[in-house]
């Protein structure tokens, strides 16, 4: 009965002291000063150990390119100009900046742009994408992670961990009925899109070029309650190769555009992703059928392996509701709704070819890349919910009051572990 209990409790015990090693590691202030504002002290205990200041850590895997200066400057075009509000008509928080002086700082990024001071998305990025799709790119090998299947769509999803910067993540979704034309625009509408991303609670449109159809665009994403908010400034273009697009998004820079507290800014942000007509799998041997293969790394300001282990738990969730939004995506086209802003610059793209693409390549370039046979270890996995489970039971140790109870994080770490059972 001794030796059950002692081999019971043992992995509590383990979980308590690893916990009681990361708190207080990262101790923020609230811990000795007994600040009631849970959100406040939990976003300060992650976001502890990174600078303040902008990222300047060389780790993105894109370098800084030439301007375009056909890009001119518009008019903010937000989803509202008093709060930023989702399509469901749920209120969020009121913009730290106003619009007007967004409005300003649109035009001095643009005359910097003229000017050659900042990046833009290039055929330099063009070739990056194109290398990460052929498996060329030369980086770590992939690791598996899942396979989900709908009615209506197949999905996997596989990680990487380089040397230096945040984790990588490769997915491949198929969809059926639907054309690569409708789901490019589809992805590049930021109007519809918060009807399928919650976490999307402003964008806008700063810059646009209507000859390569470049765009600059600002976004504000939600973040779970201990973060603060997320604030993106992205450059995007799209290119053509025989019906199939490469679609390239990422993190740019625009000084006039200034950084705030809250939300804070994500520098290093990279999202691209290459659509293809495939055969269906209902096997009729029409390519009814779109693949997407999405590239995604970015660092949130969050602790990777924290990060990883909500990527993991979220993924599926967020991918299995594009399909029934694409489907009412399709519909209102179908009605011949009028185009937003963004899906009009969607269907503004380069040509490019295959020789084109492969004359860009070095020697240095020709290292493949792999995906590994196997899934993720299950270690790796039980080591990330002791942790995290670690944290709460510190976490719940620590309160004596706040905006969440002691029973309420206990029930966090009861469903962590249950979930770490079934992975197991």
């Amino acid at each position: 009965m001794f030796t059950e209990m002692i081999l019971y409790l043992g992995p509590l015990w383990i979980a308590f002291f690893v916990g009681i090693i990361l708190g207080w590691a990262w101790k923020p202030k609230w811990a000795s000063q007994g600040t009631p504002k849970l959100s406040c002290a939990l976003s300060k205990s992650l976001e502890l150990s990174l600078p303040s200041s902008p990222s300047k850590s060389p780790i993105s895997p894109l370098k800084s390119f030439g301007s375009a200066p056909c890009l001119s400057s518009l008019k903010m075009q937000s989803q509202t100009s008093e709060s930023w509000v989702i399509n469901d008509g749920a209120h969020r928080k009121q913009p730290s900046v106003s619009l007007s002086e967004y409005d300003n700082c649109s035009s001095c990024c643009t005359s910097q742009l003229n000017e050659g001071r900042s990046s833009v998305v290039t055929e330099e990025d063009l070739k990056h994408l194109w290398q990460l799709v052929e498996m060329r790119d030369g980086g770590p090998t992939w690791i598996h992670m899942m396979d989900r299947y709908a009615p209506n769509m197949s999905y996997q999803a596989w990680r990487r961990d380089p040397k230096t910067g945040p984790p990588q993540y490769r997915s491949k979704t198929v969809f059926e009925d639907a054309t690569t034309k409708m789901v490019r625009d589809f992805f590049w509408d930021d109007e519809f899109r918060p009807k399928w991303d919650d976490m999307l609670a402003y964008s806008a449109t700063i810059e646009e070029c209507p000859t390569t159809g470049t765009m600059v665009v600002h976004w504000i994403r939600k973040f779970p309650f201990f973060c603060s908010d997320r604030e993106y400034i992205i450059g995007r273009r799209i290119w053509e190769l025989d019906g199939s697009y490469y679609c390239v998004t990422k993190g740019v820079s625009c000084p006039s555009i200034p950084r705030r507290n809250k939300p804070r800014r994500v520098d290093l942000y990279y999202s691209s992703w290459y659509i293809q007509a495939v055969e269906s799998r209902r096997g009729n041997g029409q390519l009814t059928a779109c693949k997407v293969l999405l590239f995604h790394h970015e660092d949130m300001g969050i602790p990777w392996e924290i990060a990883k282990l909500g990527v993991r738990q979220g993924m599926w969730g967020m991918v299995k509701k594009i399909e029934p939004w694409l489907c009412a995506y399709q519909k209102e086209r179908a009605s011949l709704a009028p185009l937003s802003g963004p899906a009009s610059m969607a269907q503004i793209n380069t040509k490019t070819s295959t020789e084109y693409l492969r004359s860009m390549e070095s020697n240095e370039d020709l290292l493949k890349s792999d995906v590994a046979a196997t899934s993720e270890k299950p270690l790796a996995k039980n080591i990330s919910m002791v942790l995290i489970l670690g944290g709460i039971i510190i976490l719940a140790c620590s309160l004596d009051h706040g905006l969440l109870s002691k029973a309420f994080i206990f029930g966090m770490g009861r469903r962590l572990a249950n979930r770490g059972k079934r992975i197991r």
